[in-house]
C-alpha cells in the first residue's frame, strides 16, 4: 500500500479542508466535551438539526457505528459522527469496538464519495483510551481498509496534543520504514 495515503498532524480538526472530518461523538449525537464540542461549535446549528433528526429516526448513534451530516460553516464538507468505547481494562470487547468505529466511518465515507477524510484521536480524551494502544488500533484498521479502497486518496490523523503527534509520527515512520525494507 501507498504509505502517502496517510498522514499525521498536530492541529485543529475543524479548520481542515478536507471532504470529511470525523467527530469522536457521544451516542447522544447532541454534543459534548473535547471535539465533540469544538466540532458543533464551529459547525453550528445545522449540524445539531442533523443529528437531532438523526436521533428522532434511529435513536442516536451506537458505539462502533457511524453516521453523516453537512459540516455546516466549517471548510469540509461532511462531518462522520461515531463513538468509540469507554476504556477498561474490565472491556474486553473494546479494542474490536475501536476499530469498527475507524472502519465503519471509512465506510460511509466511501459510500458518500469522500476522497480525504481526517480523524481525531477517537476515546483517547474522556473516553480513557490509552493513546498508544488507539493509535496502534486506528493506523492497522485504516491501513486494512485501504488495502482494498482505492476512492479514499487521503486520510489524516489529527492530534491536538503533542503526545498523539508524537505516538503516530513514531508508529507511522517505523511502518513506512518496515514497509521499505520488506
Amino acid at each position: 500500500m501507498n504509505s502517502s495515503r496517510i498522514e499525521s498532524l498536530k492541529g485543529d480538526i475543524t479548520k481542515l479542508h478536507v471532504d470529511a472530518i470525523v467527530n469522536a461523538a457521544n451516542t447522544s449525537l447532541l454534543g459534548g466535551g473535547g471535539v465533540d464540542g469544538a466540532i458543533h461549535r464551529a459547525g453550528g446549528q445545522a449540524i445539531l438539526e442533523e443529528c437531532i433528526r438523526i436521533r428522532n429516526r434511529q435513536g442516536g448513534c451506537a458505539v462502533g457505528e457511524a453516521v453523516i451530516t453537512t459540516a455546516g460553516n466549517m471548510p469540509a464538507r461532511f462531518v462522520i459522527h461515531t463513538v468509540g468505547p469507554v476504556w477498561s481494562k474490565s472491556n474486553t470487547g473494546a479494542d474490536a469496538l475501536l476499530s469498527n468505529a475507524y472502519r465503519n466511518s471509512l465506510q460511509l465515507a466511501t459510500e458518500n464519495k469522500v476522497k480525504t477524510i481526517a480523524f481525531p484521536n477517537i476515546s483517547t480524551g474522556i473516553y480513557s483510551f490509552p493513546k498508544d494502544k488507539a493509535a496502534e488500533i486506528a493506523i492497522r484498521t485504516v491501513k486494512d481498509f485501504l488495502l482494498s479502497d482505492k476512492k479514499i486518496e487521503k486520510v489524516i490523523f489529527v492530534c491536538f496534543d503533542e503526545e498523539n503527534y508524537g505516538i503516530y509520527q513514531k508508529l507511522l515512520s517505523e511502518d513506512a520504514y518496515l514497509s521499505s525494507v520488506k
